[in-house]
């Protein structure tokens, strides 16, 4: 199945929107890393009923009028993955958690790394809040968007306290 996309200027850098199937199935960041997200053939569609929401409820996240996203999301991934996608999704807006905490979330106390790396994964950025997991000191760690955006995000969202790790 062909994917649609359209870009979008944000406060953070151009985000690529991708539809597949009338859902939302990915936040691409301006500087993305090869291969992060898989997602085969794409057209782009600035017209897309979907993309034009997912733009919308974004730029109202952006503006400070909304705090939750209301988006059919398609997630691939691997089951492990799946879970902690869903997981982010469970992260209330102006809060974060640990990979730890992600972890024992899912079931998997254990599998700290292994929480990071599909964190790392997650192709629908900003809508299913990675940027909301931080490390278990309290520092903010990598991230796909790079740490500056991880940063502005979490200041939009109340938590300007935190700071870089580099």
């Amino acid at each position: 199945m062909s994917s649609a996309f359209t870009l979008m200027q944000s406060p953070v850098g151009t985000l690529t929107l991708v539809a597949r199937g009338g859902c939302l199935a990915a936040v691409l960041w301006e500087e993305e890393r090869e291969n992060r997200v898989r997602l085969g053939q794409l057209h782009r569609d600035d017209h897309l009923p979907i993309l034009r929401e997912t733009a919308c409820q974004l730029g109202e996240y952006f503006a400070g009028k909304r705090q939750c996203f209301e988006l059919a999301l398609d997630f691939v991934g691997t089951e492990f993955q799946r879970q902690v996608w869903a997981a982010l999704l469970t992260i209330p807006f102006g809060e974060t958690r640990s990979y730890s905490d992600i972890a024992r979330q899912i079931g998997n106390p254990s599998a700290v790394r292994a929480v990071g790396a599909a964190n790392g994964r997650n192709p629908i950025s900003i809508i299913a809040p990675c940027h909301r997991v931080i490390g278990a000191s309290g520092s903010l760690t990598g991230f796909a968007g790079g740490l500056p955006a991880k940063q502005y995000l979490l200041a939009l969202e109340g938590r300007q306290s935190l700071a870089l790790d580099f």
